[in-house]
């Protein structure tokens, strides 16, 4: 057996996670209250190589503080080792007058002073748990040596993104004319809206759109809307290009293949366009929208241009239909993702589509702010010799709490099962970001840390939940990492290139940042639909960022 000497070691839907998944570490789903940070003044780490209640005080020294050897006399022979009918140590340690030399008992029979040598090394009197002495056999100079282990500090930081939108993107690769439409899919949680951006091709920088609030995909119990949206879009004037009478305008797409020179607008901001020639059609004369909920957090979107070729009539009396170019859509939860009503242009690329249809400039720049924003849970991790293991690669959840862990944020149970798990030198949680008050999932930004001694032969193993899905966790490819190089060295730098992503297999898994059953938006933990699968990497057809994007973990030692 080892012996240690261990140390003492950005929108709602975030402050969501934060409420709820604290909530989950608190309560432990039922579980005992989980182990803090070991590098916080509140750790808890479980040490194997710990007798239970035993201390080490005083050991019989005489006066020149040589060693006597458990009490023997001038003549080497052991005086009274005598042990009573119960197991307590009667007389241990009178010297040849019959004088008490300090081997001091307490009250009730607890050794308090295990035997120290000459030089103050602890000889390992050993005691076990009902504080009876198991071996009053002394051990050589050498058997006592002890190998103390460096110690390591482990630091996990969430460098996750925070995004503004969830999910974006272009639909069509061309316009749409009479009778044609666009449709496209995508996922939304309670309290995201939809909008979107299509040119009116016959003027100068007109374009359909919702108003900044978008279109609510959900009510306000949370259920989801389906239905016919064209009340809820409007004819908006960019504000970048003067106007011209539309259909007629020599700067717009269809007229001089829109190469002449661009005239400003006198008011530059974003408007409702104005009926300034009197011919401009109705919006549900041109298109019609509707959204339809296809279950879960699915929904799909049909913008269709139900013009005719006598829509759109011009001054001179040349009547036509009106295109439509491809639409920019995007996903959100806070307002005016594309513009704000009376303000300018942002210059992010809506100029471009108002102007020529072209939706490239604004789709990349809404794409480099779109993704998927999650904090990382509180989590465990366990110091091992031994076939320990916080979780089994290929077979199905032990029981033993990563369930609880992957689907909640809660290391309590995991934390309790692995510390007395065979093969498992010491083990605790972290659950207090660095520089936090208490117990919290580490937002994008916010790191855990934790300390721990190990000897050459230890491996490590952790476990932390990645909160905005339903039951996955970031842990290391091979359950485990070495803590020493073959030469013996210990191990130090950027550890990320070791960590999966796993899935636990024990819920049914939703859109990732948008599933009702995941922590942020679950009306309670342990909530969604059951399945039992082995813990694998996940590969369930959602797209989740690289790890190394999510996460880094580092690792240092010292001693």
């Amino acid at each position: 057996m080892k012996k240690r000497s261990w140390l003492p070691i950005r929108s709602v839907v975030l402050a969501l996670s934060v409420l709820l998944v604290t909530a989950a570490v608190a309560c432990g789903s039922g579980d005992p209250t989980p182990q803090p940070v070991v590098s916080e003044p509140t750790a808890t780490v479980n040490d194997a190589a710990v007798d239970d209640g035993s201390t080490a005080g005083d050991d019989a020294m005489d006066g020149d503080a040589d060693m006597k050897d458990d009490a023997m006399d001038g003549d080497a022979d052991m005086k009274d080792d005598a042990m009573d009918g119960d197991g307590d140590m009667k007389d241990d340690a009178m010297d040849g007058d019959g004088d008490m030399k300090d081997d001091a008992m307490d009250g009730d029979g607890d050794m308090k002073d295990d035997a120290m040598d000459g030089e103050g090394d602890m000889k390992d009197d050993a005691m076990d748990g009902d504080a009876d002495m198991k071996d009053d056999e002394m051990m050589s100079d050498d058997e006592m040596v002890e190998h103390q282990g460096p110690v390591f500090t482990v630091l996990i930081e969430n460098i996750g993104t925070v995004f503004d939108f969830s999910s974006s993107g272009v639909a069509g690769d061309g316009p749409a004319g009479p009778g044609d439409k666009f449709s496209f899919e995508f996922e939304a949680a309670p309290g995201d809206a939809l909008s979107f951006a299509t040119m009116f091709v016959p003027s100068n920088d007109f374009f359909f759109a919702p108003s900044e609030q978008g279109i609510q995909l959900y009510d306000e119990s949370g259920n989801p809307l389906s239905g016919d949206v064209t009340d809820q879009i409007m004819l908006w004037d960019a504000g970048v290009e003067a106007d011209q009478e539309p259909g007629a305008g020599s700067e717009q797409p269809l007229m001089n293949s829109g190469n002449s020179p661009d005239t400003p607008d006198t008011d530059s901001t974003v408007r409702v366009a104005a009926d300034t020639f009197g011919n401009l059609p109705t919006v549900a004369s041109v298109v019609r929208v509707t959204v339809t909920h296809l279950g879960g957090t699915r929904f799909e979107a049909v913008i269709e241009n139900v013009s005719t070729g006598t829509t759109l009539v011009t001054a001179d009396g040349v009547s036509s239909a009106v295109p439509l170019t491809p639409p920019l859509w995007v996903v959100h939860s806070n307002p005016a993702p594309l513009f704000s009503e009376a303000e300018i242009d942002r210059g992010e690329g809506l100029e471009v589509l108002a102007e020529t249809g072209a939706a490239a400039q604004l789709a990349a720049s809404i794409a480099a702010r779109t993704g998927l924003t999650s904090p990382i849970a509180p989590g465990v991790f366990a110091v091992i010799d031994g076939d320990a293991q916080l979780y089994q690669i290929g077979e199905a959840d032990q029981g033993i709490g990563l369930e609880a862990l992957a689907e909640d944020g809660s290391p309590a149970q995991l934390a309790d099962s692995i510390s007395a798990a065979a093969g498992v030198v010491s083990s605790g949680s972290f659950t207090t970001p660095s520089g936090a008050d208490g117990p919290a999932p580490a937002l994008p930004g916010d790191s855990y840390e934790f300390t721990f001694e190990a000897v050459i032969g230890d491996r490590l193993s952790l476990a932390t939940m990645l909160v905005q899905t339903n039951d996955l966790f970031f842990a290391p490819e091979f359950g485990w990492i070495d803590l020493f190089s073959a030469s013996g060295e210990p191990i130090s730098g950027d550890l990320t290139s070791q960590f999966l992503l796993w899935d636990a297999g024990t819920e049914v898994n939703q859109a990732p940042g948008a599933g009702p059953d995941q922590a942020p938006r679950q009306a309670e933990p342990d909530t969604g639909e059951s399945e039992t699968a082995n813990v694998a990497p996940v590969d369930d057809g959602y797209t989740y960022p690289d790890v190394d994007a999510m996460i880094r973990v580092t690792i240092t030692s010292q001693g």
